[in-house]
């Protein structure tokens, strides 16, 4: 599994209320959601990112409320991965329970600037700046867990593995 796209630059703490505003909490409607990802850490990001784009991070990237509608928002609305010099410990599990690939790698954030085209291989743990010739490393995400993500997330995962028993 590889990401590749434009990547958008974010700072550190960046809790899941930016992410997706509270206000927007009356709907689980993942397509709604989107309409409003980011919105309060940058009111014209859904106007300018195209699916497949990369957001990069510094630390502690979802930190704040608990809630799932983080990665769900993000997934929704074409981010194909996040990069973080490190996340928020329950926003890590959620992303990876609603299909978000997310890597962490504080060098690959350093060595990122907004533009830039990145590319991301889930099973080595690649990021390549294509941009600026550079590499990174990142822990590769472990075969289970690609499978979780192209699944589209646990539950869909746990779906498709009682139907194929």
């Amino acid at each position: 599994m590889k990401c590749r796209g434009k990547v958008w630059k974010f700072g550190a703490d960046v809790d899941t209320d930016a992410i997706i505003p509270a206000r927007y909490l009356n709907t689980s409607d993942p397509a709604e959601l989107a309409k409003h990802c980011m919105e309060d850490a940058d009111a014209e990001f859904m106007n300018k990112m195209r699916p497949g784009d990369i957001i990069a991070a510094e630390k502690n990237f979802g930190c704040g409320s608990s809630r799932e509608h983080a990665p769900i928002a993000l997934k929704e609305a074409g981010v194909s991965c996040v990069i973080a010099a490190s996340f928020a410990r329950i926003f890590y599990r959620n992303s990876f329970n609603m299909g978000l690939p997310i890597f962490e790698s504080a060098a690959a954030v350093a060595g990122i600037a907004e533009g830039d085209e990145v590319e991301v291989d889930a099973g080595t743990g690649v990021i390549r700046n294509l941009t600026r010739g550079t590499e990174f490393q990142a822990a590769p995400i472990p075969p289970f867990m690609q499978e979780l993500i192209a699944d589209g997330g646990l539950m869909a995962h746990i779906a498709k593995t009682a139907r194929e028993a």
